[in-house]
């Protein structure tokens, strides 16, 4: 196992320098920084040349990239156009979108896995057929539409909810937010389980518990659910970082300060520092939740074993 942990994380070195190169190139090679720093007002030559050197954007793109990527291993993310440090924006912003990630990964699972049991093991019965039908719907629905539909039911029309998340962002005023967040990746999950659980209902090992007399609640935990989660684990473990960085939508309906509302001002006032660095942090995150992926395989399966 740890050969293999060390190994994985040697492939993740290439694949994070490509993705940050590529990240890099389209903010800093498609836009100019200095323009956007001073809006509609055309800035000096002269000062504006002072400041490129400044930031090192007179030097050729590699150059630029590599003297990132150097102050990055130094824990400096820049500055923001604003004065504000790049790593005070993260240290106050990735505790809130985590938090807000943890909510609505929980509720994918938890009724994900449900719904899909209940399916998977009642295919093509009615509450088969109304699950697969719900799911059709919500995966249709955009997030915004969901995000304020939901928001006006709950926080304003029945008051069962907050309709905006207050600055001290409490976990209860999070679980509307992570509902609307997790919407679409519950529904993948539902379907997920309910085909996986369809399919290894009939398997061999299924059968063989059952000529054993174990009970049905420890057939379908112990063995039927167990094997399932596999290709579950594996969307929900792709999911975190897509979660984390498309709270975009979600940060902004419900007024909650995180990343995704940092990436929306950096992208809006094309603040290039502050998107680089923000998405340099998401791409290690989904890096590590796929690692992490990779090793509960074999915990939920002892047939998979690690060289």
């Amino acid at each position: 196992m740890g050969r293999y942990v060390i190994r994985r994380l040697l492939q993740m070195i290439p694949v994070f320098i490509g993705s940050t190169f590529l990240i890099f190139f389209m903010v800093y090679a498609l836009g100019d920084p200095v323009a956007a720093m001073f809006g509609e007002r055309a800035p000096d030559p002269a000062t504006a040349a002072q400041i490129r050197r400044e930031l090192y954007l007179d030097a050729p793109l590699w150059k630029q990239y590599l003297h990132y990527m150097g102050q990055i291993f130094q824990g400096n993310f820049g500055t923001a156009f604003n004065g504000q440090s790049v790593t005070e924006l993260m240290v106050s912003a990735f505790p809130v979108t985590l938090r807000l990630t943890v909510v609505a990964v929980v509720i994918e699972m938890v009724v994900g896995v449900v719904l899909g049991v209940f399916s998977g093991l009642r295919r093509g019965r009615a509450i088969d057929t109304s699950v697969l039908v719900l799911t059709l719907v919500v995966v249709s629905i955009p997030t915004f539409v969901s995000g304020y539909l939901l928001q006006f039911l709950f926080g304003v029309q029945w008051g069962w909810a907050a309709p905006s998340v207050s600055p001290e962002v409490p976990l209860n005023e999070l679980l509307l937010p992570g509902l609307v967040l997790a919407l679409v990746s519950l529904a993948y999950v539902t379907r997920l389980t309910r085909t996986s659980i369809a399919e290894n209902v009939r398997a061999d090992y299924v059968r063989t518990a059952v000529a054993k007399g174990l009970p049905r609640h420890r057939v379908i935990t112990r063995h039927l659910l167990r094997n399932s989660l596999i290709p579950v684990v594996t969307f929900i473990g792709t999911d975190i970082g897509a979660l984390m960085g498309g709270a975009i939508v979600t940060e902004r309906i419900f007024n909650i300060h995180g990343v995704g509302y940092q990436l929306y001002q950096g992208i809006l006032r094309q603040n290039s520092p502050t998107v680089v660095g923000f998405v340099t942090i998401l791409v290690l995150v989904f890096l590590l939740a796929n690692l992490l992926v990779d090793l509960l395989y074999a915990v939920l399966d002892p047939r998979i074993r690690y060289a």
